[in-house]
């Protein structure tokens, strides 16, 4: 095991080297070796194809030594016409054999220094390649998600975004390791490498033209510096940040943070209400895994709602989002449903084990499986 200063200097180098720099997600390709093994294979066919021409054409060709041309004198001769070097000791003498080396040998020359120089060739397309993959991408990148931190909160807020309909290409996310970018682009995602509290790492993240930035890092204090930055680069977009302690979830929201979840505390309070009633934590756990059993839904109130009581609608409410107030639906003041309001409802998920149906409320306010006020 390394001593824990080392290892801290040697992720701090790791982490400065790669800072800022945006992974794209690759496609599959072969293992190196396996590349470089078919283009020896290949250089070599290339090498036997002008050996044989030359064998079997020898009679045109004249040796300066001693005037015949053996086998090894037409493997010499095919390695140093193919290299290009060409010490003219050995030279096509006939009409044909020249005619062999204009329309065979030449082209087999060329294609033995393509192969030669492959890997450099190969180097250079993908840095243009690369280049050119990443200015699409920002081109094309509007309206997107932003993950800082891709730890399991971080990862756990992606996979129900992903559940709801987000498509992998919406997604950027930022990490100061490389393993996790790595991780993250085995995944099909896109990843920028750095630190998520410097606003050129946010920049190359795109974070000025996000929709919503998810802010999931492993310190709270990182968490304020991320919000901070994010907020200035991106007056309109919608932060959302997790803290471990709740005394610092009031300093979050000053820094401009749209929404604080305070990951100690709700786990904490599962806990408990999984203690006092083991099915109320289950359902509860249902309602914040998207995708299955039950989901809570943020919708639009449709034309036909519009004016009508929360209980007369077809699916069970709780909310009422009116404006910038949250009111419960046994609040008075939710009836009548308005054109412009937004209902938190609970649904059935559309998943494997969902059939995609509303809960239908009884005719007195109750859905099935809860009780009557």
């Amino acid at each position: 095991m390394k001593p824990r200063g080392r290892a801290v200097r040697e992720q701090a180098i790791e982490d400065h080297l790669g800072t800022g720099r945006v992974s794209l997600p690759r496609p599959t390709v072969e293992h190196p070796l396996r590349q470089v093994g078919k283009r020896l294979l290949l250089a070599l066919l290339v090498l036997l194809t002008t050996v044989v021409i030359v064998v079997i054409d020898r009679e045109g060709y004249k040796d300066g030594v001693d005037g015949d041309v053996s086998v090894l004198d037409a493997l010499y001769y095919a390695t140093v016409t193919l290299s290009t070097t060409g010490y003219g000791d050995i030279v096509p003498a006939s009409d044909s054999a020249r005619l062999v080396n204009v329309l065979v040998v030449t082209p087999l020359r060329v294609l033995f220094l393509i192969i030669l120089v492959g890997t450099t060739l190969e180097v250079l397309a993908e840095r243009t390649r690369e280049e050119w993959r990443q200015k699409r991408w920002r081109l094309a990148l509007r309206d997107h998600t932003v993950v800082v931190g891709f730890g399991t909160k971080g990862r756990s807020a992606l996979e129900t975004l992903m559940a709801t309909g987000l498509k992998k290409q919406q997604v950027v996310v930022v990490d100061p390791s490389n393993k996790v970018i790595e991780m993250v682009n085995a995944e099909g995602l896109t990843g920028v490498v750095g630190d998520g509290t410097r606003s050129d790492v946010l920049l190359r993240a795109e974070a000025q033209r996000a929709r919503q930035i998810i802010v999931a890092t492993q310190r709270d204090d990182t968490a304020v510096l991320v919000t901070l930055t994010a907020r200035q680069l991106n007056r309109g977009v919608k932060i959302i940040a997790a803290v471990r302690e709740e005394e610092n979830a009031p300093l979050l929201r000053q820094s401009g943070a749209d929404a604080v979840i305070t990951s100690a505390s709700a786990a904490g309070r599962l806990l408990g209400l999984s203690v006092l009633s083991p099915s109320a934590g289950t359902v509860l756990e249902d309602l914040i895994h998207q995708g299955t059993g039950l989901d809570l839904v943020e919708r639009p109130v449709t034309k036909a709602e519009a004016g009508r009581s929360v209980r007369d609608t077809d699916d069970l409410v709780v909310s009422v989002l009116r404006g910038h107030r949250l009111i419960g639906y046994d609040d008075p003041e939710a009836s009548p449903l308005q054109l412009t309001d937004r209902v938190i409802t609970i649904k059935r998920s559309p998943g494997p084990n969902g059939a995609g149906n509303a809960l239908k409320p009884h005719r007195n306010g109750t859905a099935p499986g809860f009780p009557a006020e």
